[in-house]
């Protein structure tokens, strides 16, 4: 799949404010894998890298359970409500890759 490729041809309509916390988020983790790519490039001591890159991990993990808490509520809400059963398996198979 090349960059920009995405699995599924469903789509989720966000309001502007959801759109643009998440795309907040998403910038400021940019921000912080630049400063890990100019770390490393400036030679900078191993411990200094790896709490930067434990601060990526964590910003990375709070923007997804924000996006997951969108879903819980907007689409997994409504798809339950709609009879659609499949949707708990596809949450059950999100979470177990979120868990990894």
């Amino acid at each position: 799949m090349h960059a920009g490729a995405h699995a599924s041809v469903r789509k989720k309509v966000r309001d502007e404010e959801e759109r643009r916390e998440l795309m907040n988020r998403l910038k400021r983790i940019e921000g912080q894998v630049r400063g890990l790519q100019r770390m490393l490039e400036e030679n900078a001591y191993c411990p200094e890298i790896l709490t930067q890159a434990s601060a990526v991990n964590s910003a990375l993990n709070s923007f997804c359970r924000v996006l997951l808490t969108a879903h819980l509520r907007t689409c997994v809400s409504e798809d339950i409500r709609a009879g659609r059963e499949d949707t708990v398996d596809e949450l059950m198979a999100v979470l177990q890759k979120l868990m990894k």
